[in-house]
């Protein structure tokens, strides 16, 4: 049977500081799931960077509010995020009420079934086109949790822009990563609830996201999207690349 990875790919490791898309580090991620994906690995993506790549696509000479520009860039953004690679993708567009038991809850997972059955990969995000309410996700990190449950994924890759979760600040030099949580750990003293640069989401998120999964028994691993080869080297040399590990219940 072969293995199943939600990975999630952070706004803050497809934008560059300036907030445009960082082309050359999107190309080198997806030819590492293409990697994955010849070592007979299922690969279903959740993808913040619809927006950012639909900002990249357009001028706009008029002033737009926040959510008239997620709406638009994210419209545009989504059909151009990964035209350009020779990978046959499925677009997932998706809301929160989708996860509730039922009707659209199994059509759904059966859409990403089919997909994955004839070899197209995944690309899931919330539908910033029409969700724009409180019902919306909290960030695309409880996205790829839910997305994880729903698909029995084997493992949750949040990257993130910085190596995992350390004891003390990333900043100082003092700090470490922490590299396994065991079920039933409390890391809350070392989280600090801020949000990402361009992201809804941070450490937090990606912190309350990981503990949930990982009690669903799925793996999770917390780790620098920005760091060459980072999905291959989580496969082939976990214990040289820096991230943090929740390990699942049984």
């Amino acid at each position: 049977m072969k293995r199943r990875i939600v990975i999630k790919i952070g706004s803050n490791v497809l934008t560059r500081t300036d907030g445009k898309l960082d082309v050359t580090r999107m190309s080198a991620l997806v030819d590492q799931v293409a990697w994955l994906r010849k070592q007979d690995i299922e690969v279903i993506l959740v993808s913040s960077g619809a927006v950012a790549c639909g900002r990249r696509e357009l001028t706009v000479d008029h002033s737009l509010d926040s959510v008239e520009q997620r709406q638009l860039f994210s419209a545009v953004g989504q059909v151009k995020l990964f035209r350009e690679f020779n990978i046959h993708v499925g677009q997932v567009l998706t809301m929160k009420e989708n996860f509730e038991p039922g009707e659209q809850y199994r059509n759904q997972r059966a859409c990403m079934t089919v997909m994955l059955e004839n070899d197209v990969l995944p690309i899931v995000n919330e539908n910033d086109t029409v969700s724009v309410t409180e019902l919306m996700f909290t960030d695309n990190d409880e996205l790829s949790g839910l997305i994880a449950q729903m698909m029995q994924a084997d493992t949750l890759i949040l990257l993130s822009n910085i190596d995992g979760i350390y004891d003390g600040h990333p900043d100082n030099p003092a700090s470490r990563i922490i590299p396994r949580v065991e079920p039933g750990t409390d890391l809350s003293q070392y989280i600090k609830e801020e949000k990402s640069a361009f992201g809804r989401g941070g450490m937090h998120s990606k912190y309350t996201t990981a503990s949930k999964v990982s009690q669903a028994g799925i793996r999770v691993i917390i780790a620098n999207g920005e760091r060459e080869n980072i999905l291959i080297d989580i496969m082939n040399q976990p214990a040289s690349t820096p991230h943090t590990e929740f390990t699942p219940c049984n």
